[in-house]
């Protein structure tokens, strides 16, 4: 799924549920826990979803590059988990004097103070030896509604809160006529979850989380996951075009998680396992 001129680059970056992973035998699907990159390479406009260790990974590639960092870097979180959160200290834009980073809360006001509170907690004091104020950029924390239009991008994004121990968002996002749904931490149960088969609707590309297999989701209620079965209901619900399945068990290795795309391909085809590095034009 490419274009000569695509509207949106979506890059993983981290593909991992739970906790990082390391060894030999989960290379090739990636051991580093949740980020997607959303670039608009017309724009020079970078957005990113959740900001687990996979982040350090893309503030390398931004140092790197040899080109200038985007002009305007947001952070919207699917949640604030420790796998969701985890790398933003290790992000070295983030240390960038006068950077502006924006992080993003969309759909609950209610708890726009905590995630200020939550993610300057994990630095400074007891648990890094840099706190947030210290660490140079210029945060910008914003709170939005469940949807919101960027008349400067032309890019909207909807937000519905979904089924998780503490809450979780899902996202649409929509520009040109492409849209890319991300929906991560989620439990359906005992049935999928109309309003999330609804924000998906007719998507070019969902990325749905598929921590377990159904044999494994047994005992696991309110664990607040889903298993590969789900993750394919909801895109033949919502008539998806394509599916990456994400938030891989750190107990499930490189051998295991290519028999299941083998197996997931043949209930839908247009499907893929997410990888680290894994680029998706649209």
């Amino acid at each position: 799924m490419s274009s000569s001129n695509p509207s949106m680059v979506v890059k993983f970056y981290g593909t991992r549920g739970s906790i990082p992973v390391c060894s030999m035998d989960f290379l090739e699907f990636g051991g580093n826990t949740s980020c997607i990159a959303i670039n608009l390479p017309d724009k020079n406009v970078l957005n990113i979803i959740d900001a687990g260790s996979g982040i350090r990974t893309l503030g390398q590639e931004l140092m790197q590059s040899g080109s200038k960092l985007p002009e305007e870097m947001t952070i919207g979180f699917t949640h604030f988990h420790w796998d969701h959160i985890q790398g933003l200290p290790f992000f070295p834009p983030a240390y960038m004097k006068n950077l502006k980073i924006n992080l993003l809360m969309m759909g609950r006001d209610s708890d726009f103070d905590k995630l200020k509170k939550i993610l300057f907690d994990q630095m400074g004091g007891d648990f890094f030896p840099i706190s947030m104020d210290e660490m140079g950029a210029n945060f910008n924390f914003v709170s939005m509604k469940h949807k919101v239009t960027q008349n400067s991008t032309g890019m909207s994004v909807t937000a519905r809160l979904h089924s998780h121990p503490g809450g979780a968002l899902s996202y649409r996002i929509e520009r040109n006529g492409k849209v890319v749904v991300i929906s991560t931490d989620i439990e359906h149960n005992p049935t999928i979850d109309q309003k999330i088969v609804d924000l998906a609707r007719n998507a070019d590309l969902l990325i749905h989380e598929a921590q377990y297999t159904t044999e494994e989701m047994v005992g696991k209620e309110g664990w607040g996951h889903s298993s590969y079965q789900q993750a394919i209901q909801v895109a033949q619900m919502s008539n998806a075009k394509k599916l990456i399945m994400t938030h891989h068990d750190p107990n499930h290795n490189d051998n295991f998680l290519t028999k299941m795309e083998t197996k997931c391909q043949k209930e839908f085809p247009n499907c893929l396992l997410a990888r680290e590095g894994m680029v998706i034009e649209l």
